[in-house]
């Protein structure tokens, strides 16, 4: 049974996440979505629309989730440790190099696989264009 872990916001779930799922979920058996902690997403997007119970909610009821996990404030590779990935699935836009370098440091043999863009979404964009609608 192949693991495959990704992790993100996903705090307005759109085309390009879906994309983004169905591709990690091709990888393995088992997709296991880390979901970034609310203080995290506040911090590294400026805002939060949805909380971590909500947006796990919503990620659950996607066909192509297995698992939804919340993630450590302060240490990612606690999830790591405790779900033993054999793939950790990135988006295009996630930096891949720390990641590469903490697996190396803890040992960890699991691959890491980036999965193409998927069309011009992102979450930013789509709230600048609610932004302009009312």
């Amino acid at each position: 049974m192949i693991k495959v872990l990704v992790g993100g916001c996903f705090d307005l779930i759109h085309p390009g996440h879906i994309n983004f799922l169905r591709s990690a979920k091709s990888l393995g058996d088992n997709l296991i979505v880390v979901l970034a902690h609310n203080k995290t997403v506040k911090r590294k997007k400026g805002h939060l629309i949805f909380d971590i119970s909500e947006r796990a909610s919503i990620l659950s009821s996607i066909k192509y989730v297995d698992k939804v996990v919340y993630g450590d404030e302060k240490n990612f590779f606690k999830v790591v440790e405790r779900e033993e990935p054999d793939i950790i699935a990135l988006g295009y836009d996630q930096d891949d190099l720390w990641i590469r370098q903490a697996l190396a440091e803890k040992r960890f043999k699991c691959k890491i696989i980036r999965i193409e863009k998927f069309g011009n979404y992102s979450t930013k964009n789509i709230i600048k264009k609610l932004k302009l609608w009312i």
